[in-house]
C-alpha cells in the first residue's frame, strides 16, 4: 500500500479519536475534519475534497435519513404510550417463573429495536428491580441480562439508527440486515444469559447500599430472606404511562395498551420490509432463469409488496399506527407534536454523524485511499470482513460510542465492498458486531447500566464491560459462518 495513502488513512482515524477524546469537538465535527485531513494528506485537490464531502453527505442522508427519523419517532411513541412496558410484561409471562434472566434478555432485545438503549433501560429497569424484590435477590443477573439484550439489537437490528446508517453507507439490503441481525441476536442471547447467570451472583454483594435499599427497602436489606413478598409477576408495578400521557378527562377512560396492539407499529413495518426482501429475491431468481439476467423490474404481483416494503413507506405506516393506535383519543395534539419533536431532536445528531460518515467514505473513495486499502487487504491471508470489524473495535475502545464506531468502520470499509467483492451484509454485521466490544468509562451507556445496577469500580468492569466483550467475542465465529454462507 502506498505509504502516503496509508498515512492518510491512519491520520484520518487518529483525528477522529483525538478530537472526540481531547477537544470540545463532537463526533460530527470530528468526522468532517478527519475527511479534510485524509483528503489533504492523500494529495486530493482542495476543492475536490469539499466536493467529495458534500456529495458523500448528501447521498448518504438521501438514502437513509428519512428512515432514521421515522424509526426514532416510532420508538418515542412506544416509550411514552406504555407499549414497551406491555411487551416486557408479555415476555415475562410467556417465559414463566425461574426463567427471568431469559425473559429480561429477550425483553431488552425487543424493546431496544425501536427505543434507544439509554431510555429503554430506564423504562425497563424498574421491572428488573421488582422481579428481584419478588425473588429476594438476583438483581445483578437481571440487570446485566436486560442491558446486554438491549446492546445486541441496538447494534445489529434496524430500525435502530446505527445499523440503519451502516446499511445505507454500505448499500446493504435493509431486509437482509434485519433478518441476519435477528439471527445473530437469537444466537448470542444464550451468551448474554449464561454470562449474567455466572457473574451476577458473584457481584450481588457489591451492590451499593443506596440501590440495595431502593430495591428491597430498609427492612429488606436487613433480612432479605425473612420478609414476605408477592409471588405473582403480574402484581409487579413498573413504568406508568400515565406519567407521560396524563390522566384522562372526566367521563373518559384510558385503556392500557396490550402486547398485541403495542407490537403492531414495530412488527408490521419489519414484516413488510422482510417480505419485500424475500419476494424480490424470489422474483429476481425467476426472472434470471427466464430472461437470462436482464435488468430487474418487479413483476406485477411483486410491485405492491416492493412499494409497501420500502423502508420509508413501511416505517411511515408504523408511525401512523403508533400515533393513532397507541395514544388515547383525548391525548392533546400539541403533546403528540412535542413527543415527535423530541424524537426529531434526538435523531438530529445521529443524522449529522451518519452524513459525516458518508462524507468521509466519499473522500476515501475519491482520494484513492479506499482502493489502496482494498489492495493491501487482498494481499493478506485474513478474511476481508476483519477490516471493518477491527476498525469498529479500535474506534469503540478509543472513544466509547458504538454508533460512531460502526459508522466510522462502514465509511472506511465502503470501498472494499466493491473493490474486493465483500457481500454488503457481511460488511454491515462486521461493523456492528465489532462496535460492541468492552463498554467502559468512555461509554455513556456504561454509566446508565452500572449506576442503575449499583456497581462501581472493578465490579462494574467485571459485570458490564465483561458481558459486552463476551458477545463481541461470540460474534466472531458467526461472522466466519456468514462470510462462508453469503456469496
Amino acid at each position: 500500500m502506498d505509504i502516503q495513502l496509508l498515512l492518510a488513512l491512519a491520520l484520518g482515524i487518529a483525528t477522529i479519536v483525538v478530537l472526540v477524546l481531547r477537544t470540545r469537538i463532537d463526533a460530527f465535527g470530528a468526522l468532517l475534519i478527519a475527511a479534510l485531513v485524509t483528503g489533504v494528506v492523500a494529495g486530493q485537490p482542495l476543492l475536490g475534497i469539499v466536493d467529495s464531502i458534500t456529495k458523500g453527505f448528501g447521498s448518504t442522508l438521501g438514502s437513509i435519513g428519512i428512515v432514521i427519523g421515522l424509526g426514532v419517532a416510532i420508538g418515542k411513541i412506544l416509550e411514552v404510550s406504555g407499549a414497551a412496558d406491555a411487551l416486557a410484561r408479555a415476555f415475562l409471562k410467556a417465559f414463566g417463573r425461574g426463567r427471568e434472566p431469559w425473559a429480561m434478555a429477550s425483553v431488552g432485545s425487543l424493546v431496544s429495536i425501536p427505543v434507544f438503549c439509554d431510555s429503554g433501560y430506564v423504562i425497563m429497569n424498574p421491572l428488573a428491580r421488582a422481579i428481584a424484590r419478588v425473588k429476594r435477590g438476583g438483581y445483578i443477573t437481571l440487570a446485566l441480562a436486560l442491558g446486554c439484550g438491549m446492546t445486541l439489537t441496538h447494534h445489529m437490528v434496524p430500525p435502530t439508527p446505527g445499523p440503519l446508517a451502516v446499511a445505507g453507507i454500505l448499500g446493504a439490503d435493509l431486509g437482509m440486515v434485519i433478518i441476519v441481525g435477528l439471527v445473530f441476536t437469537v444466537i448470542l442471547l444464550p451468551v448474554v444469559v449464561l454470562y449474567a447467570k455466572f457473574m451476577g451472583p458473584r457481584l450481588e454483594s457489591s451492590i451499593s447500599p443506596q440501590v440495595e435499599e431502593a430495591i428491597f427497602g430498609t427492612e429488606g436489606r436487613a433480612s432479605l430472606h425473612g420478609e414476605s413478598s408477592v409471588d405473582r409477576l403480574d402484581q409487579i408495578v413498573t413504568y406508568d404511562p400515565d406519567d407521560e400521557i396524563g390522566v384522562p378527562p372526566a367521563g373518559q377512560h384510558h385503556k392500557r395498551i396490550g402486547a398485541f396492539l403495542g407490537s403492531l407499529p414495530l412488527v408490521l413495518p419489519l414484516v413488510l420490509i422482510v417480505l419485500n426482501t424475500v419476494l424480490t429475491a424470489v422474483d429476481k431468481n425467476a426472472q434470471g432463469a427466464l430472461q437470462g439476467g436482464d435488468a430487474y423490474e418487479p413483476s406485477a404481483w411483486v410491485a405492491p409488496f416492493a412499494f409497501l416494503g420500502n423502508p420509508v413507506v413501511a416505517l411511515l405506516i408504523g408511525l401512523v399506527l403508533a400515533v393513532y393506535v397507541l395514544l388515547p383519543r383525548w391525548s392533546p395534539r400539541s403533546q403528540t407534536h412535542n413527543w415527535l419533536a423530541d424524537a426529531a431532536a434526538s435523531a438530529g445528531l445521529i443524522l449529522l454523524i451518519t452524513g459525516a460518515g458518508g462524507a468521509l467514505g466519499q473522500v476515501l473513495r475519491d482520494s484513492g485511499v479506499g482502493d489502496a486499502l482494498a489492495e493491501a487487504v487482498a494481499s493478506t491471508p485474513l478474511p476481508t470482513f476483519f477490516v471493518p470489524f477491527i476498525i469498529a473495535t479500535v474506534v469503540r475502545l478509543a472513544q466509547g460510542s458504538g454508533t460512531v464506531a460502526m459508522i466510522t468502520a462502514a465509511s472506511v470499509s465502503a470501498p472494499l465492498v466493491t473493490g474486493l467483492g465483500i457481500a454488503p451484509i457481511v460488511a454491515v454485521l462486521a461493523c456492528t458486531a465489532g462496535s460492541m466490544v468492552l463498554s467502559y468509562f468512555n461509554d455513556s451507556y456504561f454509566w446508565v447500566v452500572t449506576r442503575f445496577a449499583g456497581l462501581e469500580g472493578t465490579a462494574a468492569l467485571k459485570g458490564w464491560s465483561g458481558i459486552t466483550t463476551a458477545v463481541w467475542a461470540g460474534s466472531i465465529p458467526l461472522l466466519f459462518v456468514l462470510d462462508l454462507v453469503i456469496p
